[in-house]
């Protein structure tokens, strides 16, 4: 057994699933990096939150640039839609098109089918407990930002 405290497995865990990318086609990687995006999207509008390019790169801890970059590739690919925000003009919204939600919807059902795998043979109840807890983490990491 590691000697490694609770914290230090929690930054392990993010490291290693921060860097799990499809390995080997540039298309699934390029794919990848799109669902994220829209995740970002979904996840900041979810929470009455504006999908600004600045918002987006601070969810998902890229650079600005970098952001921009993918949303504008998400937005041509026809995932995303660029808005003006209704609050202040001179600022610009993204929000999900129906193909945005359809291609979430595609990755959710793959990430709920991983998650089945690594924790075949886990009882419901470790998994409910598990997923908990990841929630109560995110949730209080978030609050603790604002």
């Amino acid at each position: 057994m590691s000697a490694d405290g609770p914290g230090q497995t929690l930054f392990a865990f993010v490291r290693h699933w921060a860097r799990r990318t499809p390995a080997g086609d540039p298309k699934e990687a390029d794919r990848g990096r799109i669902v994220l995006v829209c995740e970002a999207v979904h996840s900041l509008t979810e929470r009455g939150a504006s999908a600004t390019v600045n918002a987006i790169a601070h969810e998902v801890g890229i650079d600005q640039s970098g952001v921009s970059r993918l949303v504008k590739g998400a937005t041509e690919d026809g995932y995303l839609a660029m808005e003006v925000s209704r609050t202040d003009g001179r600022r610009r919204e993204a929000s999900l098109t129906d193909e945005g939600r359809a291609l979430l919807e595609q990755a959710h059902h793959w990430q709920e089918r991983v998650f089945d795998r690594l924790t075949e043979g886990w009882s419901a109840e470790r998994r409910r407990e598990f997923h908990r807890s990841m929630r109560a983490l995110m949730e209080r990491s978030r609050n603790q930002e604002t």
